[in-house]
């Protein structure tokens, strides 16, 4: 009966515990800070899964679309969802990511497929340097005439 009775009140006592951690917001800050570790999680236990031998090597994409997919959402969550701006094109990058797994560790070599990841890698970079370009092209041409004018000051022809 004692071991019972310890036992309720270890109970008793976690429930009032996540109750006042409740009331006090902690759980809400968590879950604001932390919620792209619910997709965090299954990417890597795919991973893990897969290296384990448990499941096929096509697991390996959405692991890596997962994975690479929620520390985007954490860089935005953390530091702010201004940055999604420059950080989109990286979405395309994260299919590329799953599938350049698929391609060095399944069992198939598939040409389609290292073709699909290069074609989609190469279309992020590209969509990532319009991106910086298109919101930072002032400042590019501003620089970019700055360095122009003092080039034709420094290297005027010298009349004698």
């Amino acid at each position: 009966m004692n071991r019972q009775s310890a036992a309720v009140g270890i109970g008793v006592v976690t429930v009032g515990l996540i109750i006042l951690l409740g009331k006090l917001g902690v759980f809400a800050f968590i879950g604001a800070v932390f919620w792209p570790l619910f997709i965090l999680i299954p990417g890597v236990l795919l991973h893990v899964l897969y290296f384990g031998r448990m499941v096929p090597s096509v697991a390996l994409i959405p692991a890596g679309i997962l994975t690479v997919v929620s520390v985007i959402l954490m860089i935005g969550n953390w530091f702010g969802w201004g940055l999604m701006k420059y950080l989109w094109p990286l979405f395309p990058f994260a299919v590329a990511v799953g599938l350049y797994e698929y391609y060095v560790f399944g069992y198939s070599r598939s040409k389609q497929i290292w073709t699909i990841t290069v074609s989609l890698a190469l279309i992020s970079i590209v969509l990532f340097v319009l991106t910086i370009l298109w919101t930072w092209g002032v400042y590019v041409l501003a620089a970019g005439l700055i360095g122009l004018g003092a080039w034709l000051v420094i290297r005027r022809p010298r009349t004698w």
